[in-house]
Parts: C-alpha cells; structure tokens; sequence
C-alpha cells in the first residue's frame, strides 16, 4: 500500500514538474527544453533515477532527423531558392487575384511537405502574403492566414520535422501506418477551414492587379537549380528507397556543399537550435513523466471525460488550447500523443490514429494566434512592412486571435462529426 501511494505521489510530482516546465518557459520565454532539461534532474534525483537514466531519454536519432532536415532547407533559404520558387508560383497567378489564396495555400502546402516544415515555410509566406496584401491594397490577414494553414497542413508530411516528430511519438506509442493519413487529415482539416476563410473574407470578388509579374521574377541560377536537385534527391531517397529522412539530407547537403551553392556558416546559422533543443529537452522530462506514471495519471483523467464520440473532438480542443501557451512539436505532441494507448484502452470504439490526426488539426489551428510562434512571424513581419500604430498592431493582434480561436472550434467540430476517420482504412 505504501508503496503505491510512493509511486502515485510520484506520478504527480513528475505531472507538477511538466506543467512547470511549460509555465516557466511562457512566461519567462526562456526555451522550455533548456527549463525541461534542468527540472528532468531535480525530478530524478528526488525519485531516484540515475543521471544515466535522464539522459537516455534524448531522443538521438529524431535529433539527427530533425538536424538533417532544418540543415538542407536552411540552405535552400539562405541561396534564395524558396523565395523565388515561391514568387515564381505566385506569378502565375497573373491578374485573377481571386486565385491567389488559393495558390499560396497550396503552395505553402507543397513547399512545407517536401522538407521545410511549417516554421521555415511559414516565415517566407509571412512576409511574402504580407507584402502582397499591401500591394493589392486588403487587410494582411486576409492573405497571411492561408500561408499559414497551407504550411500547417504540408507540415506533417512524413519528411518534414513536425510529421516527423508526431509520426516517431505515435510510433513508440504502437500507432504505425500514419504516414499518409496524418497528411491527409492536416489537409483535410487545414483546408477546410481556408475555404471558410476565402468565402468570409469575400475573394471571390477581390480584383486587383497583378501583385507579380513574370517578367520580375527573374531566373533560377545554377546554384539554386543544384539546391533544387538536391530536395529531390532527399525526396526520392526517402519516400522510394526508405532512407532515413536525415540521414538523406545529409547525403544531399554534403553535394550541395561541395558545389558551393551557398555559404556554410550563413545556412549553419540558420538552422534552428532552439526548436531542437526544445523538442529534444521536453523529450528528456517526458521520458521521466513516462517511467513514473505521469502519463497513466494523465490518460485516466483524460479518459474520464471522454466518449467514443467525443474524445477526437475534447482532444483536438486540448491540444488547441495547450498550443496557445507552448509550442505544438515541442510540447504538445510529445505531452499528449503518449496518453491515447490509455484512452483506446478504456474507452471504447476510439481509433488511436483517428485521435493522433485530431490533435494534430486542433494544435496546427491554434497557431494562427500571435501569441505562437507562427502567428508572431506574420505579426513581425506585418510591424516591419506597415510600420503601424500601436492601435493598428493591436487591431491585427486581435483578428489573428480571433481566427485562431474559430479555427481550433471548427477542427474540433470536424474531429466530433468523425471527418478525420474518414482517411483512416476501415
């Protein structure tokens, strides 16, 4: 008996120490990996677990996964061949304005599918939807929110870091076969709501002149035609010959490397540190939450208010909220894909990829906010472009807000109308 009670008091402590990694890291902006990495070994000296045993919980190989991706499109950021591929797509567009949300979702789609992921993809359409709202004389948001749902939505391909991270956590916790249906459901999902959009803010009826025109694009230049050749070369290795996504990206990045086609230490630089350490060092707390029983605790309390029909919708609105307070790869997925075998368990008729793919939509649709890290690259880039008082950048703060709130209410209503099983084999 009392041993028990050790190991329930035990499974809340670790729940305390993760709820205040994420309290710390919010309100001091200190990375919360570097604050989950410092409380992992308080936690394991007061439970008794070995200094060994913590840091077994770094997960290596999505370390190198994940340093391998950000490395190769960092590359492909710093030569400038995202921005003119982006620009050249836009282009296309010509004077049917109307067409142009729909062209930077589906571009930013493609773009954060094949490696980028949503951070990179969507600092280059904030800037680029922002500058083009101006141009064609609309509010920002209107334009900026289908940059930002686009790369949501490609961003959980299995070759761009947040899939990979939400596909490695599903996996060690026995859901496998989400490769496809992940993307599928993000699209679904992400996409449904950019249809919202486009009809609320009226597009069909925007006419404007061409914010770009062919003729201003200019050429790809060799460097950026061999940077071009490598992302397929790591698309090909990856998705044909099931190759490590990482280990691919480094094979690519040493030929891009020795064509010199852009500076090492620039794209070095620019690789995101911070995002890694975050997902990296919340893994290591997580690890120990896991070992002591926090999970269990976590999933009963999640299982309790929770129906075959209501647990998609209650856990895409969890990870919503949870996401306008800390970041979706670093502390969401890892925090809540762990609790859903205990779900699945005892409530009954729930899919756990159908659950997985829920969270996933109602994380992504929060971070319209500005409050996330998304959300705060279209705010930064619209205070650099508009210059604008501190009543027009409250104005926008507020819209992007209110977005964000509807879009995780609407995901949601899809996860409870059972949308997101639909991609899932019968």
């Amino acid at each position: 008996m009392e041993r028990i009670l050790m190991m329930d008091w035990l499974a809340l402590l670790s729940l305390i120490f993760l709820f205040l990694a994420i309290v710390i890291g919010f309100t001091t902006r200190i990375n919360t990996g570097i604050v989950a990495i410092g409380l992992a070994l308080i936690l394991g000296k007061i439970s008794g677990i070995t200094e060994a045993e913590i840091i077994k919980g770094f997960n290596y190989s999505l370390f190198i996964t994940l340093t391998g991706v950000t490395f190769l499109f960092s590359i492909a950021q710093t030569n400038g061949t995202l921005d003119l591929l982006a620009r050249k797509v836009i282009a296309l567009c010509g004077k049917r304005s109307y067409i142009i949300p729909i062209a930077v979702f589906l571009l930013a789609v493609v773009l954060s599918a094949i490696g980028p992921g949503t951070i990179p993809v969507s600092a280059l359409m904030a800037v680029l939807t922002v500058a083009l709202a101006l141009q064609m004389n609309i509010p920002p948001i209107k334009l900026a929110a289908f940059g930002l749902l686009g790369a949501c939505a490609g961003g959980f391909s299995s070759i761009a870091p947040t899939g990979i991270i939400a596909i490695t956590y599903a996996k060690a916790s026995g859901i496998g076969g989400l490769e496809l249906p992940l993307l599928l459901g993000l699209c679904i999902g992400m996409g449904s709501y950019a249809i919202i959009l486009y009809i609320a803010f009226k597009w069909y009826a925007v006419k404007a002149e061409a914010p770009i025109a062919r003729t201003e694009t200019g050429k790809f230049t060799h460097q950026q035609l061999i940077t071009l050749g490598g992302i397929v070369l790591m698309t090909v290795l990856t998705l044909f010959f099931e190759i490590n996504v990482g280990l691919s990206a480094f094979l690519a990045i040493i030929i891009l490397l020795l064509f010199r086609v852009t500076d090492e230490k620039e794209a070095f630089n620019n690789i995101p540190l911070s995002t890694l350490i975050l997902v990296t060092g919340v893994g290591m707390l997580m690890n120990l939450v896991l070992l002591l029983g926090g999970i269990d605790m976590l999933s009963g309390m999640l299982a309790s208010l929770m129906t075959k029909n209501t647990a998609p919708a209650l856990f895409s609105l969890s990870g919503g909220i949870l996401s306008w307070f800390s970041s979706t790869s670093g502390v969401v997925l890892p925090t809540l894909i762990p609790t859903i075998p205990y779900i699945v368990e005892h409530v009954e008729g729930v899919r756990g990829a159908e659950m997985v793919i829920s969270l996933s939509n109602g994380a992504h649709a929060a971070s319209l906010s500005p409050l996330s890290t998304l959300g705060a690259l279209v705010l930064a880039a619209y205070t650099a472009l508009v210059k604008p008082d501190a009543k027009e950048r409250n104005k926008m703060f507020g819209g992007m807000f209110i977005i964000s709130i509807i879009g995780v209410l609407f995901v949601s209503l899809l996860a409870l109308m059972g949308v997101f099983n639909l991609v899932l084999p019968s």
